[in-house]
């Protein structure tokens, strides 16, 4: 991939940044719905327009696009990885909106402050995501035996997309949080749209700098996730930078758009869990039974598609008045969440350990495969033997 064409890229993206918050939002303001709506039509118009852009690169392989990595690509074949990365990206995206928006309202963050908040985030998250794929890419072309590790970990992320429930999450309890509030003089209360502020003759950081902090390790952990997703769809560099790039350009107009009405679509969340488990799957048998991209294309749409029509046609009922029993439904589907949690870990950790012993012959990727599957099996051993007193407990007193 020539430099120039990663130069142009950036420079690209600096420029539409600058315009973003230097010219069109540059007093922070409340953004009506059609003003997120027409942004969010703009950012998905030039992503899709960017694909024409990736399709000439590679079709005349412009100054050696598409010839080195990772084979020789034609311009149908890098446009069709681009849009399946970028829709892929842009479905994960959702998820991390509901996260975010739960943030806002912990710190109870004035909507005219989120637009701010949000660019930085997208700022930051821009150089984390690039460092990430960087490594990610260099992983896969050095150790083929990584896309593994990668399939293991979409499926381990669709199971803990599965059972955790963010509406019980506590940003208080972020390590970076505690580390912050430990560390750092923190005001009592927002000081309008500023991070950091002069008091008393010493500065202090506001909870406006502690939300980006929190929005920027929030994105780190989905990162986590959608990067290893997109490198099942391809290991090209410059198209999975691109399309998480154009993903992310558009997550804050999208934020402000669509938070309001996230609570409503009740089937997303399995429709992410599907696509993240079928993603996984995927990298699995790259090696094997590689699945076409016009298919997986079609399925991570349909989907998508599903969860949203249903979610529609099916509507969360009214409030109700809890039933006597409620609370101790409740409470059970609690327990039964973590009981469940820990049976995933400890069964990921079993068929990391199945792995080790079928590659031990090959002494990389068995080794790593055993090292994962000690640390998960290990993390939950000790709930594992108290499951088991109890059980025998049980038994023994109905004997």
């Amino acid at each position: 991939m020539h430099v120039f064409v990663w130069v142009g890229f950036v420079a690209l993206i600096v420029g539409l940044l600058a315009l973003d918050l230097g010219v069109f939002h540059r007093d922070d303001h409340v953004p009506t719905l059609a003003e997120a709506l027409g942004w969010s039509g703009l950012w998905i118009s030039l992503a899709l327009a960017f694909a024409g852009v990736v399709y000439f690169l590679y079709e005349n392989n412009w100054i050696g696009v598409g010839l080195a990595f990772p084979e020789d690509v034609s311009g149908a074949e890098a446009s069709m990885a681009y849009l399946t990365g970028y829709i892929l990206e842009k479905s994960l995206s959702l998820d991390n909106i509901f996260v975010i928006a739960l943030i806002f309202s912990y710190f109870r963050v004035p909507l005219a402050h989120q637009h701010r908040v949000l660019f930085w985030g997208v700022l930051g998250a821009l150089v984390m995501r690039g460092a990430m794929i960087g490594a990610g890419t260099l992983l896969i072309e050095r150790f083929e035996w990584m896309t593994y590790v990668f399939g293991g970990l979409l499926l381990a992320t669709a199971i803990r997309m599965l059972i955790a429930h963010h509406e019980t999450m506590d940003p208080e309890r972020s390590p970076v949080i505690r580390i912050a509030r430990r560390f750092l003089p923190v005001t009592d209360g927002l000081r309008g749209e500023r991070f950091i502020v002069v008091e008393d003759g010493r500065k202090m950081v506001t909870p406006l700098l502690l939300v980006l902090l929190l929005v920027e390790s929030t994105d780190l952990l989905f990162a986590a996730d959608s990067i290893p997703a997109i490198l099942a769809i391809t290991s090209d560099p410059f198209l999975v930078f691109t399309s998480n790039v154009f993903a992310i350009l558009g997550l804050r107009s999208l934020y402000f758009a669509l938070a309001p009405l996230l609570s409503r679509l009740r089937f997303l969340k399995a429709s992410l869990v599907f696509i993240l488990a079928f993603v996984g799957v995927k990298m699995l048998l790259a090696h094997t039974d590689p699945i076409p991209m016009r298919f997986s294309l079609a399925v991570i749409l349909g989907i998508l598609g599903v969860g949203i029509v249903a979610s529609v046609a099916y509507p969360i009922p009214p409030e109700r008045r809890p039933a006597p029993v409620e609370e101790e439904l409740r409470e059970l589907r609690v327990f039964t969440a973590a009981g469940a949690k820990r049976a995933a870990i400890l069964a990921l950790g079993g068929s990391f350990l199945v792995l080790a012993a079928f590659w031990f012959a090959r002494p990389g990727p068995g080794l790593l495969a055993g090292a994962v599957g000690l640390c998960l099996v290990g993390s939950q051993i000790v709930w594992a033997r108290r499951l088991m007193r109890r059980v025998m407990g049980e038994r023994e007193r109905h004997e």
